[in-house]
């Protein structure tokens, strides 16, 4: 599919299909409208009175326009009440046009949308994600495409033109969220900790990044044996990523971001059980997925931030060499760990990889990690939850999530609740009671950050989704992408 804007007004445009965002209790009454219908021979009044299309937000409509027209279909998309509309709003609404055109077999289109603010730029961006984004289709896995229906092939953004470099940028922060969609979406026999490294030095070698991948070795010399201790029940070598994105001349400030890497967890010798979702534990490494989709889209913006992504990626698998309940680690920071449930051992991986990404002496760490089921019932499964002492730190990522129109709640980091965290014969053991455990996992991991401003995000819920909703199709989001993004770029 090709994006292009155009000054291009929608009374001379022609092609398979226009489309036109309508303001609820506005519809024709706008001489833009009154016009374009006058050219259409009364087509947009009829499809509204037929259809009593009222411009609620979301709605669609659509029709045959007749009599020799050089436009075949016309599509209107609601807007809402004058004045609420945000970016988020045009990213829905372009997306509902994108596959309301695909189904009316609209191979040209042409999208005509306010601007959002007077923002051309802004507006441009958030109407070509919603685009790209809600096309987006993953047929990797099926002998024969389910989707054989017409493929739109262009699409023309009216009113917007000049804003060239906007759309590559929607273009490059796409094709991150993509990367990010297609390593959840994968089954655990095909992405391993080896694809993830693989993929790591792919983008290297693509977009000119550093790459260092620690193995067993390098990591045992590192001291990691919270890291070490899940992986070594598997019969897959753990893979510890660092890609480096560094920009020409010296950066403005120094980031790092961690993603939970677990390619499938079985839940080791409390292994999961009948309606854990173990199925779904492919999904278990939604935020090494988001740190590696991030630094795709980041590669190719190249700001003037330094950023290094880390993820210390491995199974969570049950042999004869798997780590029991009641042992004890020892993480890289000489902190000691009783494990009295194998199952949290998301946050052991992350323990070791915060470790090092602070050593790094960066100006800001941000993790991101399916940690809790715990997060998904205090939230549900739209929302990811973020913890952070540091109140910068969690403006920043509050304000870019909005932004990306990715849903985020700040959370409580409730000190008093690392007293269920204590152990008698360790620093710590690696779960706490039920109550509260999504925020005892961000107590457990902030152990391992001394200094650095730091920020956890809990994304257990929003990695995935069971039905279509907004851009997102059923399946894997990308979620998190576009909230890192914004947030290295502000």
């Amino acid at each position: 599919m090709e994006l292009h804007v155009s000054d291009v007004s929608p009374l001379n445009w022609a092609g398979d299909g226009l489309a036109i965002g309508v303001f609820e209790d506005v519809l024709t009454s706008s001489s833009d409208h009154t016009a374009l219908n006058e050219k259409l021979s009364g087509t947009l009044q009829e499809l509204i009175t037929e259809v009593e299309f009222k411009g609620k937000e979301g709605s669609v409509a659509s029709t045959r326009v007749g009599g020799g027209s050089p436009i075949r279909k016309i599509i209107l998309v609601g807007l809402g009440k004058p004045g609420s509309l945000e970016l988020e709003g045009l990213r829905r609404a372009a997306a509902a046009i994108a596959r309301a055109a695909k189904k009316e077999k609209c191979k040209t289109l042409a999208v005509q949308l306010p601007i959002w603010q007077e923002d051309a730029a802004k507006t441009t961006q958030a109407i070509a994600e919603g685009i790209e984004l809600a096309l987006h289709q993953d047929n990797r896995f099926k002998s024969e495409a389910e989707d054989k229906g017409s493929v739109v092939e262009t699409v023309h953004l009216l009113g917007l033109a000049g804003q060239t470099a906007a759309l590559e940028t929607a273009h490059k922060i796409c094709s991150g969220v993509i990367l990010a969609r297609e390593l959840v979406a994968a089954p655990a026999n095909v992405v391993t900790p080896i694809t993830l490294a693989e993929t790591a030095e792919a983008i290297a070698n693509d977009h000119g990044l550093s790459l260092k991948i620690l193995e067993q070795e390098d990591c045992e010399k590192l001291g990691m044996g919270a890291f070490l201790g899940v992986a070594r029940a598997s019969d897959l070598p753990p893979k510890f990523i660092h890609l480096t994105y560094k920009p020409t001349g010296t950066p403005r400030r120094k980031v790092a971001i961690v993603g939970k890497g677990l390619t499938f967890d079985s839940g080791g010798l409390n292994i999961k059980g009948a309606g854990s979702g173990i199925e779904m534990m492919k999904t278990d490494m939604g935020g090494a997925a988001a740190t590696l989709g991030a630094a795709k889209a980041i590669a190719q913006i190249q700001p003037d931030v330094e950023v290094h992504f880390i993820s210390a990626a491995t199974e969570n698998m049950i042999s004869g060499h798997a780590m029991h309940p009641g042992d004890i680690l020892t993480a890289s920071n000489g902190k000691t760990i009783e494990i009295n449930n194998t199952d949290a051992e998301g946050r052991l991986t992350l323990a070791d990889a915060l470790v090092f990404a602070e050593k790094l002496g960066v100006d800001a760490i941000v993790d991101l990690a399916t940690l809790t089921g715990a997060c998904v019932i205090a939230l549900g499964d739209d929302i990811a939850g973020v913890w952070t002492p540091d109140d910068a730190i969690a403006q920043q990522l509050l304000g870019a999530a909005e932004a990306a129109g990715e849903k985020l709640w700040r959370m409580p980091l409730e000190e008093k609740y690392f007293e269920g965290l204590k152990s008698g014969l360790a620093d710590m053991k690696n779960t706490g009671p039920r109550p509260g455990g999504a925020i005892t996992a961000a107590l457990f991991l902030k152990q391992f950050v001394k200094e650095t401003p730091w920020a956890h995000l809990d994304v257990a819920g929003p990695v995935w989704a069971d039905k279509e909703n907004g851009y997102n199709n059923a399946g894997a989001t990308g979620y998190g992408v576009r909230t890192l993004v914004n947030w290295v770029l502000a």
